[in-house]
């Protein structure tokens, strides 16, 4: 699967997600531990906000997580992803971004928006009580580029834990979650 395609599937997969978030549940833990759901859907859009700016060569955010959510934080979510799409589709994939970290290959900053968005809808999901699987193909692209970059050198400081091994009939979400050090 072509890595665009599947940022476009991820971000309608977390475009749901998000939408399906009660206002009751915007304090709950997630997965990801240092954020509550509140706090991880600000992030996400963040970060997703600041991918678009940089693939289109904008001025970056100063701090993914100050973002502010809007009343219909569905809705400021869908936005950001549409424009980040936009941006990836009129940039390419070829030469430089700097999508926060530096400079670096567009390839890699793709990556990045992949990973991060897939991973973090999950979380938002599992501690919102929704459908935690992404299409099976998307999940099996997003594990294949995982393992392309998440190194155990990596693991302790960039937010994956160690892998949690599973038998051979998990899901390919399963696969992706558990490679990242999270339960599924």
């Amino acid at each position: 699967m072509e890595l665009l395609d599947a940022l476009t599937q991820t971000f309608d997969y977390t475009s749901k997600t998000v939408a399906g978030i009660r206002a009751d549940q915007l304090n709950a833990a997630t997965p990801c531990t240092q954020w509550d759901v509140c706090a991880l859907v600000a992030h996400t859009i963040g970060v997703v906000k600041n991918m678009g700016l940089g693939v289109s060569g904008g001025e970056l955010l100063p701090d993914i997580n100050a973002i502010t959510l809007d009343d219909d934080f569905a809705a400021q979510f869908r936005t950001e992803a549409d424009r980040t799409l936009k941006a990836w589709t009129a940039r390419g994939l070829e030469g430089e971004v700097n999508v926060g970290a530096g400079p670096m290959p567009a390839m890699a900053g793709l990556s990045i928006n992949l990973v991060d968005t897939a991973t973090h809808s999950w979380d938002i999901a599992r501690a919102t009580g929704q459908a935690e699987s992404l299409p099976d193909d998307v999940a099996a692209t997003v594990l294949a580029v995982c393992k392309g970059f998440v190194t155990e050198e990596i693991r302790g400081f960039a937010g994956f834990s160690a892998e949690v091994q599973l038998g051979p009939t998990a899901t390919n979400t399963e696969r992706l979650v558990a490679f990242l050090g999270r339960q599924p």
